[in-house]
């Protein structure tokens, strides 16, 4: 049974319903929160990977944010619960993902269109999003928009930024230890041979990719890497819209703001101006 948002989990009226749900996955059940907006029919899917360095975070940790982005968005929000490090290694994580993509591709549309979808994540949770983008791609599944928050995506984390505020939470010490319990050795491959990045930054060709709204603060250890991948996108060709928050470091998709000003309320906006039709009003 859908459960309201209540109005102290987000400013206004109740506008938002989520409920628990179990997805297929390869891997056997696959927990999620669905969050649906007020709207009758949302204006499609977004699958969300929450943050948490690979090792950590959950659907239940990332509820308010994760309710205010469906709710800006007028998308339906499918938070995963994929699995986590050191439990599992890369690729399992990714795979959930993709799994909980299948599952929303079948979700309730419009008689006769194509289903909306769009992948997005905060932190370790927006690398995954990246890497499900890819092979999105490569299976030729189209994808409206990816969304990622300040995801790190360089394994050595090598860029000035790791060491422009030295002691400002992720450090690269803390991020690289990470790396090493999320990635496995060699270059997996799915069953059907599509190619399972850890990182976007191992791909070759960034071609047809799906539109993509990139966040970043400009305190956050990560921002060279966020920049590094804008600048890729769009010299691929890749729609990008980069959006970097003065005074704000790493985590801000969990900080609450004053009415839409936090991070979940601005890029759900931007979501919904990303994939709005040509000949329609964003």
């Amino acid at each position: 049974m859908a459960t309201p948002v209540r109005p102290s989990d987000g400013p206004g009226h109740v506008t938002v319903s989520w409920e628990q749900a179990i997805l297929p996955s390869v891997a056997g059940p696959l927990p999620a929160r669905v969050y649906r907006p007020a709207a009758a029919t949302p204006r499609g899917w977004l699958v969300w990977a929450h943050g948490g360095s690979w090792r950590g975070g959950s659907a239940r940790d990332w509820h308010g944010p994760t309710a205010e982005l469906a709710r800006t968005s007028g998308f339906a929000v499918v938070s995963v619960d994929y699995r986590l490090a050191p439990a599992v290694r890369h690729p399992a994580m990714v795979e959930d993902v993709l799994s909980a993509l299948d599952w929303a591709r079948e979700q309730d549309r419009p008689a006769g269109s194509p289903p909306v979808l769009a992948v997005g994540g905060d932190s370790a949770g927006g690398t995954l999003a990246a890497c499900a983008a890819l092979v999105c791609r490569d299976r030729g599944v189209p994808l409206a928009a990816q969304v990622l928050a300040y995801p790190p995506l360089d394994p050595r984390c090598a860029a000035p930024s790791y060491h422009r505020h030295p002691g400002l939470f992720p450090t690269a010490a803390h991020l690289t230890a990470a790396w090493q319990d999320y990635r496995h050795p060699g270059r997996p491959v799915a069953a059907d041979g599509t190619r399972l990045y850890s990182t976007p930054f191992e791909a070759a060709d960034l071609r047809g990719l799906a539109p993509a709204l990139l966040a970043t603060g400009d305190l956050d250890p990560v921002a060279d890497d966020v920049h590094r991948y804008a600048q890729l996108l769009r010299a691929a060709g890749v729609r990008t819209v980069l959006r970097e928050f003065r005074q704000t470091g790493h985590g801000a998709f969990l900080q609450p703001g004053p009415g839409t000003a936090g991070m979940a309320g601005r890029l759900g906006p931007a979501l919904h101006r990303l994939t709005a039709p040509a000949d329609t009003p964003a």
